[in-house]
């Protein structure tokens, strides 16, 4: 069975959420994550919530989804997000990512990033 095309830029909440058992990641990760990619941002911010004993299982699931670099166009792109939309640099490239790939962004952050922004596509399958 093949993989699906990648639809979906996933931020790094929604994986923190799985690992932290919250239900309606796992389920969101469960349905769509064969059409889900993440950036190298999504890596290191999950994995900073681990120790280096309990790393390995959040890697085997990290190492399931394409990684998507930042590239110096990503980098530009992002710059102009940050002053345009006020964003801290991780968000403005992570924004600029999937912006880049032609992806929507899934996060359940939507103080900083909103539904129907015409800067990056959002989508937040759950709020807590």
């Amino acid at each position: 069975m093949g993989r699906a095309r990648v639809k979906y830029l996933i931020d790094s909440v929604i994986l923190i959420d799985h690992f932290n058992n919250i239900e309606a990641a796992t389920a969101f990760l469960a349905e769509h994550g064969s059409a889900c990619a993440i950036s190298v941002i999504t890596r290191a911010e999950v994995l900073a919530g681990f120790t280096v004993r309990t790393e390995p299982l959040a890697r085997e699931l990290l190492d399931v989804f394409p990684h998507l670099p930042i590239t110096s166009e990503v980098a530009d792109l992002a710059a102009s997000l940050r002053r345009s939309e006020h964003w801290k640099l991780p968000d403005a490239l992570q924004a600029a990512v999937a912006v880049q790939h032609g992806l929507a962004l899934v996060t359940r952050n939507t103080r900083d990033f909103r539904v129907g922004s015409r800067k990056v596509e959002v989508v937040v399958p759950y709020r807590l």
